[in-house]
């Protein structure tokens, strides 16, 4: 299925969740002086303007980084990176998962993107004529075998599907071992929603009993509209850099604030 457009649901709880771990990560994997690569296996455009009416229809960025940016200080690398795409895109600009990659990433890294729908394609490939980046018209978990291990070795890979076709929590379990089998060192970081019904239960066991130390971390918040199914968001991370959990413990507390009522004058 290739209906997914990820502009309706941009700057959402779950993309600061998501892009806040990724900032931070990215981060600390470039303060040693040696190359890594990037790989993305669903890469929609890139970068998202807010202010479209697909984004202001959904109301999901109004009730996420609206609201959530603030309790990120200014020296974190997901603010720094929110900054950089505004002065480069406009005020209204949000940075999807590539743009923060490019952002973060040195000269002599190397930048791999895999998006399959065609106006996101389309919008990507455009968008990444700045950023020096290989984007790919490839199904992603192809494209992660096929680019495995990679040149430089060191690095890591974001897997953030639709999960619009249910075959994908079924799917994901192996596609994570056999490229951790192709790519042992590399930092693999997988987003998941929650739903109601808890669709994903089944994908994080297997997960769990398949990489014994990988990391697991979720957040919860309310619904960013009526009727709509999404109440939290996850991240399950094979070989995490040393730090990540302090760092998302922080984030932890960062949305636990979110659900606290303001205090009364």
């Amino acid at each position: 299925m290739l209906s997914y457009q990820h502009l309706y649901h941009a700057g959402n709880l779950a993309d600061v969740h998501k892009h806040a771990t990724l900032a931070w990560v990215l981060d600390y994997l470039t303060r040693k002086d040696k190359p890594l690569t990037y790989i993305e296996t669903h890469a929609g455009r890139g970068v998202y303007d807010l202010d479209a009416a697909e984004a202001v229809r959904t109301g999901e960025a109004a009730a996420g980084i609206a609201l959530a940016e603030g309790l990120f200080p200014l020296d974190h690398p997901y603010r720094q990176r929110l900054e950089e795409a505004r002065a480069q895109y406009g005020a209204r600009a949000y940075p999807g998962s590539p743009l923060i990659a490019a952002l973060g990433l040195r000269e002599g890294d190397s930048l791999h993107l895999a998006e399959l729908h065609p106006q996101e394609h389309a919008a990507l490939s455009e968008a990444a004529k700045a950023w020096g980046a290989h984007v790919h018209k490839r199904d992603g978990f192809e494209l992660a075998l096929a680019l495995t291990p990679p040149t430089p070795r060191r690095g890591l890979m974001l897997i953030d599907p639709s999960y619009e076709v249910k075959a994908d929590y079924e799917a994901i379990p192996r596609h994570m071992a056999n490229i951790h089998r192709k790519w042992n060192v590399g930092c693999l970081i997988l987003w998941y929603p929650i739903l109601k019904g808890g669709a994903h239960g089944p994908m994080l066991k297997a997960l769990e009993a398949a990489f014994l130390e990988g990391l697991r971390h979720e957040v919860r918040f309310p619904p960013a509209r009526e009727g709509h199914r999404m109440e939290g968001s996850g991240l399950f991370i094979v070989n995490p850099p040393y730090g990540l959990a302090g760092e998302l413990a922080a984030i932890t507390s960062r949305f636990a604030r979110l659900s606290k009522p303001a205090a009364k004058p």
